[in-house]
């Protein structure tokens, strides 16, 4: 008798509770989101076995034939609802639906300038000054390094606007379904240091309203254990409370303080602009500033100042989809983003000029905007000031410093976490990084902090870009980043892809001798590792994308599981 290679099968699932893999569906309920999907593909094992293997999270919304055969291909029912794992999601982390797209690129431009007009960008501009830089080299070293930085946040951008799915997400794709709270949580840990020294030196700027009577008391005498004086901390405090009330707002509330916000950051930066140059006599002080530093003095400085100012928004270039999510079109994203040399080239001027015109005006150097706040004008004039730094460091440390950790706090633990309450951790978090102590010098401010965590946003982008355009080609199974299938496409080794650890690893490792010299652990190391400290940034964002791409092609790719497609409609 001779038995056909291949016979048609009908299969028939009884709505019994002896089937508990295959059951009927039934309205999905709040606590565990559905995501429905329509695909050619399903992800079923080659071979049919006397037994369902491990639970598949979804379910069969009709019966189906199904073909086999001595090949590896098979044929899956129209249409299945995916039920997504509720470990892995809430309504923080679903995908945006078309409703939620509502950020044009004129409001993702006023992202950025809330964003870019913002006291440690002054500080930024000052503390090159500080370091003997001149005024164009100054100007050419921030515009070139955002340049270079413009590149990752576009094409990192790109995921979030086509798939609507924010950061967290996004690294499930390279790091694994649990692997990716690896980078989340390293991004999250920044952006809490962030926020305390945002709100640090709101602090300040409340500091300086106190009256003087109140500020010659014991209570304005530095704690050595404190490292601050009680006063100031208590200022400090107060700041860090005031922001959480826009933070309970939630992401459309971000959206519209910065869009209102921008052209009031903007007058505000020309009104300093005109005072500084009516006091100074114009600018010619500052175009007649010279370096105060030799040619190889000058290169000692120029790298590593270089990848300060990448790092100084490398942060936001790997959690930028949190953001394009909501963009109407990659046009929108794009567009939106591509203004960030100018505004931050145009914003250093400003504060170059204003600090240049300081030795004039005041006969030292004044890098510091709180500082110059204390010596400007009378009260009227110091309230208006200090509320339009209120306001720059308002609409920069929410956007930047909060929304990324309060993802990453969500993605964490969706069933706990919501983006409030991530936030809120997020605040405390930020006062156990005493941001006092890593604003006491510029050095400290750019060699110490900004140079020594570009190290670990080097490696995660160059990871995450790899795996998006060379391994994926851009094209994410939707489902399988909201599934713990043992089948999904990013399951790799128990929900962790080894490759990218041991990339990002691999990438951070050289930037440590250097680091460790920089904080005084270590008395002296090879000048190799202090060049590589000085570039970071660079070093590590190619080491681990090119160790990733090595590793992950020795590997093999995963077996493709369901259609690749974008669940909701791609934005072009």
């Amino acid at each position: 008798m001779v038995v056909s290679k291949c016979l048609s099968l009908t299969l028939y699932v009884p709505p019994h509770p002896t089937t508990p893999f295959l059951t009927p569906v039934t309205p999905p309920s709040k606590k565990t989101p559905s995501l429905s999907y329509s695909s050619s593909h399903f992800p079923f094992p080659t071979k049919l076995n006397k037994a369902f293997p491990t639970p598949y999270n979804c379910t069969l919304t009709k019966h189906f034939p199904m073909k086999c055969s001595n090949s590896s291909s098979y044929t899956a029912p129209p249409d299945f609802e995916l039920e997504s794992d509720p470990t892995l999601t809430n309504e923080d982390l679903k995908p945006t639906a078309p409703s939620q797209r509502t950020f044009s690129g004129f409001e993702i431009a006023s992202l950025w300038v809330g964003l870019v007009v913002g006291v440690p960008s002054y500080y930024l501009a000052g503390s090159l000054v500080d370091l003997g830089m001149a005024w164009w080299q100054g100007i050419a070293t921030v515009v070139a390094a955002n340049m270079v930085l413009l590149v990752p946040l576009v094409l990192t951008g790109h995921a979030g606007t086509r798939y609507g799915i924010s950061f967290p997400v996004l690294v499930r794709s390279s790091f694994g379904i649990n692997g990716a709270h690896i980078p989340t949580l390293i991004r999250a840990l920044i952006g809490c240091g962030w926020y305390g020294i945002e709100s640090w030196i709101g602090g300040e700027a409340i500091f300086l309203l106190l009256p003087k009577a109140m500020k010659e008391t014991s209570l304005s005498q530095s704690l050595p254990w404190l490292g601050t004086s009680p006063l100031e901390f208590a200022c400090f405090l107060v700041f860090w409370f005031a922001q959480l009330t826009f933070v309970w707002k939630g992401i459309d509330g971000i959206r519209k303080l910065e869009k209102y916000s921008a052209p009031i950051l903007v007058a505000l930066t020309s009104c300093l602009l005109i005072w500084s140059c009516v006091k100074a006599g114009g600018i010619g002080h500052m175009l007649s500033l010279s370096s105060r530093l030799s040619t190889s003095e000058f290169w000692s400085v120029f790298f590593p100042s270089l990848t300060a100012n990448i790092s100084f928004w490398a942060t936001v270039a790997i959690n930028i989809p949190d953001f394009t999510r909501y963009a109407k079109s990659q046009k929108d994203q794009v567009i939106g983003q591509i203004g960030l040399p100018i505004f931050m080239g145009a914003f250093t001027f400003v504060g170059l000029a204003v600090t240049s015109s300081t030795k004039v005006i005041f006969g030292q150097v004044i890098s510091d905007p709180i500082q110059l706040l204390g010596q400007i004008g009378g009260l009227t004039t110091r309230i208006i000031a200090i509320l339009g730094i209120s306001l720059a460091i308002i609409t920069t440390n929410i956007a930047a410093n909060v929304v990324a950790p309060a993802n990453a706090l969500v993605n964490l633990s969706p069933k706990w976490f919501t983006f409030r309450r991530g936030a809120l951790l997020t605040a405390l978090l930020g006062i156990a990084f005493q941001p006092w102590r890593l604003l006491k010098s510029s050095e400290s401010f750019v060699y110490t902090w900004l140079v020594g965590y570009s190290a670990l946003m080097g490696p995660i982008a160059g990871i995450v870009l790899a795996d998006y355009y060379i391994i994926q080609k851009t094209n994410l199974n939707i489902s399988d980043l909201y599934s713990r299938s043992p089948y999904g496409a990013y399951r790799y080794s128990r929900g962790f892809n080894v490759a990218a650890i041991l990339a990002l690893v691999v990438g951070v490792l050289p930037v440590v001798p250097g680091f460790l010299q920089k904080v005084g652990i270590a008395t002296s190391v090879p000048n190799t590792f202090v060049v590589i400290y000085n570039n970071a940034w660079f070093i590590s964002f190619f080491s681990a994308g090119f160790l990733y791409l090595v590793l992950s092609n020795l590997r093999g790719k995963p077996g493709n599981s369901a259609a690749r497609d974008p669940l909701l409609p791609t934005a072009k």
